[in-house]
């Protein structure tokens, strides 16, 4: 019984896992925030590209 106590205490796959998985939090927050900048980023400029064609009378023509 203590050899297993032993071995318990020795194995620290578990503890990698872990460490693994706060990784891949970390990186998937991160992940989201840049998204999240770049995105309001992309609406300004689609915003300003629609204003632009809008200032020129480039419509649909009808």
């Amino acid at each position: 019984m203590t050899e297993l106590f032993k071995q318990f205490a020795k194995n620290e796959d578990g503890a990698t896992a872990i460490e693994y998985g706060l990784i891949a939090s970390l990186i998937a927050v991160a992940i989201v925030v840049i998204l999240g900048t770049v995105g309001d980023q992309l609406v300004s400029t689609f915003e300003s590209v629609e204003s632009g064609l809008a200032g020129s009378g480039g419509g649909d023509g009808g």
